[in-house]
């Protein structure tokens, strides 16, 4: 059986006159998100992301087989 996992990561907007600063401060935290779960035995299957008002969502599926002994 699979177990599944949703982290949710948010970013806020800011005034600057670089476009992609949430999309270059986000990295850090999603790479260091990727490695904790897959340290774990978790793998990253979907991701998704959504914008309201001035916050960025940003969400990433995990999923990983359950150990059968603990079924």
């Amino acid at each position: 059986m699979r177990e599944y996992k949703v982290e949710s990561l948010i970013y806020f907007s800011k005034l600057m006159r670089d476009k992609t600063h949430i999309a270059k401060d986000s990295s850090k935290d999603i790479q260091e998100k990727m490695d904790e779960y897959a340290a774990k035995g978790w793998r990253l299957v979907s991701t998704d992301a959504t914008s309201f008002g001035v916050a960025v969502y940003i969400y990433l599926y995990f999923e990983k087989e359950s150990d059968s002994s603990t079924s």
